[in-house]
């Protein structure tokens, strides 16, 4: 097992390895390295199956089933807890993955909910010949990196993360829609956490568009968050993930962000995806 940096503050790439594989001490071994990076990438996993793919994922907890997106729960067929991030569709024009082919923003995983996923997994199964990368952010060095004074500000602050649409900014299917960030549906949490994996305080941001800071006027609010979104994605502190075919990443959604640049829609991009449930709220980092 071999390992290296995927960016200065956060992230490791493990090589050598076959997931489905793993035994108990080796996968321990595996896990501790996650937990201490957030995000981890093993790439030369095209042979896994679904259902490898899946016990794997297990190993780190109980799953999520798929998320409401724009298109509603797109799952792999006969795995109802592994869905499709794809823009593929059938013979009909139904899609039959999750966000399509533009850019994903910004965001964490389900951070909508009072209990977010604490993980999640991306498999890569098909790719277009460029485009769709996907970048992760540390969050534990994002609010390091930040000016005294707005790490001092944001200390005891709480965001409210909007569950109205997804990544790809599609109105999740079913639910209405609401413009005002002020009231429109969402979660509030600390805008400062605590790591689980590390103890340390991480920015817990969501994803920018219609966030909405409890308490503050809206036009502060969003100033605010502003300036929160222009600290928080410094080069030392991102990856960019460029693809290819058995790539599996793994992020905390704890301590990381991610998004996805767009991709030529008339190419297929298909990414097997799992989640692992959290057991807890996000903790407040300071009381």
């Amino acid at each position: 097992m071999k390992t290296r940096r995927l960016a200065d503050t956060f992230g490791i790439a493990v090589d050598g390895v076959q997931l489905a594989r793993l035994d108990e001490p080796q996968f321990g071994e595996l896990h501790d390295l996650w937990i201490k990076n957030g995000a981890m990438l093993v790439r030369g996993q095209a042979a896994m199956t679904d259902a490898e793919f899946e016990a794997f994922s297990k190993r780190f907890g109980e799953l999520d089933p798929p998320p409401n997106q724009g298109v509603g729960r797109k799952n792999v067929p006969g795995f109802p807890d592994l869905y499709v991030v794809s823009n593929e569709v059938d013979k009909k024009g139904e899609p039959l993955g999750a966000l399509g082919y533009g850019e994903a923003v910004w965001h964490t995983d389900m951070s909508y909910l009072p209990v977010p996923p604490i993980a999640s997994m991306l498999l890569a199964r098909r790719l277009p010949p460029s485009g769709g990368n996907t970048w992760v952010a540390g969050m534990c060095g994002a609010y390091e990196n930040l000016p005294p004074a707005l790490k001092e500000r944001v200390k005891t602050l709480r965001i409210k993360h909007d569950g109205t649409r997804d990544s790809g900014g599609n109105l999740r299917k079913g639910v209405a829609d609401d413009p005002n960030p002020v009231t429109a549906k969402g979660q509030p949490h600390p805008a400062v956490i605590r790591d689980p994996g590390t103890g340390r305080p991480a920015l817990f941001l969501g994803r920018l568009p219609r966030a909405y800071i409890v308490g503050l006027p809206l036009a502060e609010s969003e100033a605010l968050l502003d300036e929160l979104w222009r600290h928080a994605f410094g080069s030392s502190n991102v990856y960019e993930h460029r693809w290819t075919v058995g790539d599996l990443l793994i992020w905390s959604n704890y301590s990381t962000m991610h998004r996805r640049d767009a991709f030529d829609g008339t190419a297929i991009r298909r990414m097997h995806r799992s989640q692992i449930k959290g057991s807890a709220a996000p903790v407040a980092y300071f009381k």
